[in-house]
């Protein structure tokens, strides 16, 4: 059986240990070299980038984002040993590990980062469809010839050569499909490197739960549990036909996955429908000034990740969670598209004008949608504001220093509200 050492990259026959360097990081599987489709999954990625920039935090319980009754973005492993999760609200998470560090989600940095890893993944292959900053498929067909290397071992360098050179880390996922990668990524974390076979498909997906299909959420679980579906098993009982009748173009998904079968082909450019960021506050706030403050650090967080993307949209959304919990969404359509927080920022700030009364608020947000390819203007002219196009070029420079220099190089007297 084939088998890989995932610290020297010698390939051998499978053993217990590496017979070069005697590691015992191998995988092997009898498809190992023949099996193209590749799921990536940075390890903790927020938490994980705030501990290689500050050290002292490297053996402490990290937490990534927002106060009290914020939510965690990101934890690290050694506070989701305590229990804490994405998603989960601050003060639950506090609760479970005291102990934690909590920091302040730096998206600039995450966003330096991300294009450094993907830098790495285009000398590999250009067939590249990224889900987020910290997860992408890759094909890797075809490129045995171009490296030299069989798919799994140019997949095992470039993992140890993000840890080489970025000190970052992250988990493989090696399957025929994307449904299966993705899948096999997340069975061996932090570090791992999982295959997911195609002679190996039908006894992996034996007995698991449908919650292990990606996009089969809590909504959806339950749907297919009044039906007496729990697992994969109870999906393979369906014939096709019956589940189409039942649930639509899910059925068909359905009875699809439950038999490890996925046509989609790992897409460069996926479709991007908006970027947003929002966050929520500590206590209910009501102060104008402090929310513009919020707002203008919330646009150039969109405004980055859109730029990142090579990304500009036409409409700018702003949400707002009022003290009773009722949401209020207001939106505007732009003459040009823009991916400019500049731009952004004076979009909503009209917005939240107009909404102010109704305050306080528990929860702002703000949103770039109907995107396309970024133009490299990302402001109208207007008479009435002659001063647009000289900030969009200060916004430009300072891009180019952050670049160079790193997210925190220039700040605007804004984002110290």
């Amino acid at each position: 059986m084939p088998a890989l050492c995932r610290d020297c990259l010698t390939c051998f026959d499978a053993g217990p240990r590496c017979p070069a360097c005697h590691s015992p990081r191998i995988v092997a599987d009898p498809e190992l070299l023949d099996l193209n489709i590749a799921h990536m999954d940075c390890d903790a990625f927020y938490a994980s980038v705030e501990k290689r920039d500050n050290p002292a935090l490297r053996d402490k319980p990290v937490i990534v984002g927002g106060g009290q009754r914020g939510v965690v973005t990101t934890a690290c492993y050694i506070a989701r040993i305590h229990g804490v999760r994405s998603a989960m609200p601050m003060f639950k998470a506090l609760q479970l590990c005291p102990e934690a560090v909590v920091v302040k989600p730096r998206f600039d940095a995450y966003a330096t980062a991300s294009r450094e890893i993907r830098a790495m993944m285009e000398d590999l292959t250009p067939a590249i469809e990224p889900l987020s900053l910290d997860e992408a498929f890759l094909d890797l067909t075809g490129t045995t010839r171009l490296h030299g290397m069989a798919p799994a071992v140019s997949l095992a360098r470039l993992i140890r050569r993000m840890e080489t050179d970025l000190r970052l880390s992250a988990s493989i996922g090696l399957s025929h499909n994307k449904f299966l990668a993705k899948i096999a990524s997340d069975l061996d974390k932090p570090r791992g490197f999982a295959v997911i076979s195609r002679a190996g498909t039908e006894s992996f997906l034996r007995g698991k739960p449908v919650g292990m299909i990606w996009g089969v959420g809590a909504a959806t679980r339950g749907q297919l549990a009044q039906a007496g579906i729990a697992t994969i098993d109870d999906l393979l009982r369906w014939d096709q036909p019956d589940l189409v009748a039942r649930f639509g173009a899910m059925g068909l998904r359905l009875w699809n996955l439950a038999r490890g079968q996925d046509t989609r082909p790992v897409s460069r450019d996926p479709n991007v429908k908006s970027i947003s960021k929002e966050t929520t506050f500590e206590r209910d706030l009501h102060d104008l000034d402090r929310l513009q403050g919020h707002l203008w650090r919330l646009s150039d967080q969109v405004a980055s990740r859109a730029k990142a993307k090579g990304l500009a949209g036409l409409v700018v959304t702003l949400k707002l969670k009022r003290a009773d919990h009722r949401i209020l969404t207001r939106r505007v359509s732009l003459h040009s598209a823009t991916c400019l927080a500049d731009v952004i920022y004076r979009s909503a700030a009209p917005l939240l004008m107009q909404a102010f009364d109704k305050g306080p608020f528990r929860l702002l947000g703000v949103g770039l949608s109907d995107l396309g390819q970024d133009s490299g203007a990302g402001f109208n002219p207007d008479l009435l504001d002659p001063g647009a196009e000289g900030r969009a070029r200060a916004e430009r420079a300072m891009d180019t220093l952050r670049a160079r220099f790193g997210p925190d190089a220039v700040i605007r007297g804004r984002s110290l509200r």
